[in-house]
């Protein structure tokens, strides 16, 4: 076992878990035993509430522009410790080290955002009558929740703690069992960068604690990120405890592609899409729509496809049920009578022969009743519809419960438009593969994608990890009385 033992985080402090059960934390890179994850107790959840609370009153009445200091020196941390965070992502994720790289250099925006919630959460002021002055203030909730999911062990963490710590609030993360590593590793640099005791604590564990956060009468709110089955079961049962719930699930995100497209350009954001992080994220192109004649962009996209090698410039997905999963789907849907153009089914990387690799798959001719077509695969895949005009493809579109992302390919500004304004989906791209907003912009899509209000990053997500104060003050008796006072 390459790693200790991973402990709860607890006060400040690394601390067992009460429950005896552990798992195995198994790298896909080669299948080497990385450590072992506990599966914690409601009693375990209760001690990281208790420290939250107990940290809750000095550091919700600090003043934010104090709080966020905190979050320039874990900044600072991050870009010091940039390399060694890279590594232990793609060692417990599998992708490739340049995209871990990318992934810390995303969490370094997203706290360089949280740096500057003090010029963004100043509330108003207005004297609304003679002698009369109404303010509001954000304030913290309390002590939240923020349950993540295993595709990105930094990044989607860094979506909550910045925001909402610097916002006051106290909170308790549950990474996925399956990358427990990074969570610790951001631990410690918090409190490095001066974060007092209790205001961030983790708790590991899978089913039975997302349903203790869920239930916990001291936690105010909860975030979440993952599948859409999960993510519907989570928002259901934290409501029904009267909890702020916002929770992001899956996406099927289709890429319009029309005749006038530059090919070179689309068919490298296309390949790139697919394939990025072995597919392994809600803003992945898992499908394509072929506009008319596009066959010449297919053949590019193919050969771009080709160019993405496992082991070299593409990671392992999590697992080797997952593995078999998505082969799954390419088996089916061949089957169903689609084409398969670029087949990554059976990869395997020299001197890693434990891990669990599935290469770029193109297939083409498939139909929107194909299971490739309508679910989330979560693997380096992409289904090829083909319609004859722009309208059946947004009525494809349009037709898929999910709402994360949709792009399209064209030199067309008017047709660029007339898509931006039809497709069902929270975050648009136009020559974009993943159009993923940059801060101060938030994430976060529609329909079964996510449910809740507001957007769990940017500038949306002050209204979720706040509440509103208003204050109305009078002070000069000589005003009178009117219909106000």
């Amino acid at each position: 076992m390459k790693y200790p033992a991973i402990q709860n985080y607890c006060n400040g402090q690394f601390v067992p878990a009460t429950g005896k059960e552990v798992l195995p934390v198994i790298s896909p890179v080669d299948g080497t035993l990385l450590s072992t994850v506990p599966l914690s107790t409601a009693a375990d959840l209760d001690k990281a509430v208790a420290a939250a609370k107990a940290a809750f009153p000095a550091w919700s009445r600090m003043p934010i522009k104090e709080r966020v200091q905190v979050f320039f020196r874990y900044k600072t941390l991050l870009e010091k410790h940039l390399d060694e965070l890279a590594q232990l992502c793609t060692e417990e994720n599998g992708k490739t080290y340049a995209e871990s790289v990318a992934e810390i250099e995303k969490c370094i925006e997203l706290t360089e955002f949280a740096t500057s919630l003090p010029q963004l959460v100043t509330g108003e002021v207005l004297e609304v009558s003679k002698g009369v002055e109404c303010r509001t203030e954000h304030t913290p909730l309390g002590v939240v929740a923020s349950i993540v999911p295993f595709n990105f062990p930094a990044m989607v963490p860094n979506w909550t703690i910045p925001n909402a710590i610097a916002l006051g609030n106290c909170m308790i993360i549950k990474p996925s069992e399956k990358v427990p590593l990074s969570c610790g590793r951001l631990a410690e640099l918090l409190k490095e960068a001066g974060l007092p005791d209790g205001v961030f604590n983790i708790v590991h564990g899978d089913t039975a604690i997302v349903e203790a956060i869920c239930d916990h009468p001291g936690i105010e709110a909860v975030s979440f990120v993952g599948s859409t089955k999960v993510a519907k079961i989570v928002y259901k049962r934290a409501t029904s405890n009267y909890k702020r719930c916002l929770a992001l699930g899956g996406a099927k995100n289709h890429l319009m592609v029309l005749p006038d497209a530059q090919p070179a350009m689309t068919a490298q954001n296309v390949a790139a899409s697919m394939s990025g992080c072995a597919g392994q994220r809600c803003m992945a192109a898992s499908a394509m729509v072929a506009v008319g004649n596009v066959d010449h962009i297919i053949e590019k996209i193919c050969e771009e496809a080709r160019k993405v090698v496992p082991g070299k410039n593409l990671g392992a997905v999590i697992n080797k049920q997952s593995q078999e999963r998505i082969e799954r789907y390419i088996s089916e849907a061949e089957q169903q009578g689609a084409k398969i153009l670029v087949d990554g089914r059976n990869a395997k990387v020299a001197g890693k022969e434990n891990g669990t690799y599935v290469g770029p798959t193109v297939i083409d001719h498939v139909t929107p009743d194909m299971a490739v077509a309508r679910e989330e695969i979560f693997g380096p895949v992409i289904s090829i519809m083909r319609t004859a005009t722009v309208d059946e493809a947004l009525a494809i579109e349009n037709a898929n419960p999910y709402g994360n992302a949709a792009s399209v390919f064209t030199q067309n500004g008017g047709m660029a438009r007339y898509i931006i304004e039809r497709a069902s989906a929270g975050m648009i791209g136009v020559n974009v593969g993943v159009p993923v907003p940059r801060e101060p912009f938030s994430f976060g899509g529609w329909n079964e994608s996510k449910f809740g209000v507001g957007d769990i990053t940017g500038k949306s997500s002050i209204e979720f990890w706040t509440k509103l104060k208003k204050s109305t003050t009078k002070w000069n008796p000589e005003a009178g009385v009117n219909w106000m006072s």
